[in-house]
């Protein structure tokens, strides 16, 4: 099995066209378990945000995974295929590998570096746990792309400043200083507005909420005075609210231009988008979108980006070292018992043959040929593992059981066991 990504973002389609194809969450679930299902691959997760949808899965067959997966996308968002197609990137085995560890450090973020991708991608990998589609394959490799991202932080600038796509955004409504801030909806990205105008000096913020409870639980969190409302009282809280910041999971507008009353700051982190684009037409009123922080520039300095490049190539090398000396270790350790099961043996017999021998006689014998077989062994079944990262690597493995003359079928079993496990 190899991994395999199939997706679009900022980078490679329209914002326009990442709304077309943006998913709900019970949405996500039944692509995700739609993915799942195809007869090509053993393992699937769906990464789903406001800048990109993603398909990670453990595939067979290369052509198969990629024509597949592009097709349920393709019915999923209602996007024709040829058109979708266009915007599509795929990444395969190393290269796909390579992609995740990217996403995960926030090389491949609209704004470089932001840490809230993390979030998402550790959220994504829990829904596949929870609706049983990821394999140990792809769950190890998004665990392991998890912690290249928390040391990418930890060992460079690249997230200095704490950015995102609401910190940028919001650092183009000016000085939040006692001003008043209306969030509506109460998810994650929510959640992060809410830290950030705190964290910014907003004098007051208001909560709205298609669940009333959501929001009051989001207003909670914060030390600064907060409120929730219901989402039928929008139209008087953006009468009184100075910055709004708009992130719904919903399918169509939330804020129209009959409804802004006052010149006022819009952030619209939605998608597809919240707030109707003629309220850019209304005097004194400020809309920014997704499409306005696609070039952002509040990205990390050089350096950082540089460094983190680094060790994503790095882990990316280790991680591939790991997978072929996985594909060795069944075979060692199919060796190594079989190895056991000989001394076992001949324990047995010897101890027919000398009855005589003491408990503590037979133990030190015992021992002493437990020792030197596994001395015997230690230099062949190092070596196997570091041959095995070597061009024809593979062959060492297939060597080694025909030395041994080992049962085809013991690692094979191995592999089953530790699949159980």
């Amino acid at each position: 099995m190899s991994i395999l990504v199939v997706g679009l973002s900022h980078r490679s389609a329209p914002v326009a066209l990442l709304e077309r194809t943006a998913v709900t969450a019970d949405e996500l679930v039944k692509l995700l378990h739609d993915v799942h299902q195809t007869a090509s691959l053993t393992g699937a997760v769906v990464v789903s945000t406001c800048n990109r949808i993603e398909v990670y899965a453990d595939v067979e067959k290369f052509h198969a995974g990629v024509s597949s997966i592009s097709e349920l996308l393709s019915r999923h968002s209602g996007v024709p295929l040829d058109e979708l197609s266009r915007h599509l990137y795929v990444h395969y085995e190393e290269r796909a590998v390579q992609h995740i560890f990217s996403v995960a450090c926030g090389l491949d973020s609209m704004v470089v570096g932001e840490g809230q991708i993390a979030g998402q991608l550790r959220t994504a990998l829990k829904i596949a746990q929870e609706h049983g589609t990821v394999d140990r394959s792809l769950n190890e490799a998004i665990q392991q792309a998890l912690r290249v991202g928390k040391r990418a932080r930890n060992e460079t600038g690249i997230d200095r400043a704490g950015a995102s796509l609401v910190s940028v955004g919001l650092s183009r409504a000016g000085s939040l200083e006692g001003r008043k801030a209306l969030v509506v909806g109460a998810g994650s990205m929510s959640a992060l507005t809410v830290a950030t105008l705190a964290r910014e000096g907003i004098g007051e913020i208001v909560i709205a909420n298609r669940t009333y409870e959501r929001g009051a639980h989001l207003a909670r969190s914060t030390e600064v005075p907060a409120r929730a409302i219901e989402l039928a009282d929008l139209r008087g809280a953006l009468a009184e609210a100075d910055i709004v910041v708009s992130c719904t999971g919903a399918t169509g507008l939330v804020i129209t231009p009959d409804m802004v009353e006052r010149p006022v700051f819009l952030l619209d982190l939605a998608l597809p988008h919240d707030v109707d684009l003629a309220v850019r037409d209304l005097p004194g009123v400020t809309l920014v979108g997704l499409d306005d922080l696609r070039n952002a520039d509040d990205a990390p300095a050089e350096a950082d980006t540089e460094a983190v490049r680094r060790i994503v190539c790095e882990e990316v090398q280790a991680f591939q070292l790991g997978l072929i000396a996985a594909t060795v270790a069944p075979t060692v350790v199919a060796l190594r018992s079989k190895a056991a099961e000989v001394v076992d043996a001949e324990l047995g017999r010897l101890g027919g043959r000398l009855p005589e021998l003491d408990d503590k006689a037979r133990g030190e014998v015992a021992q002493t040929v437990r020792r030197v077989v596994d001395k015997l062994l230690h230099a062949p079944t190092v070596r196997v593992k570091e041959l095995a990262a070597s061009p024809g690597g593979d062959t060492y493995a297939e060597a080694l059981r025909e030395l041994f003359d080992l049962d085809p079928k013991a690692p094979e079993a191995v592999i089953r066991a530790e699949d159980v496990l």
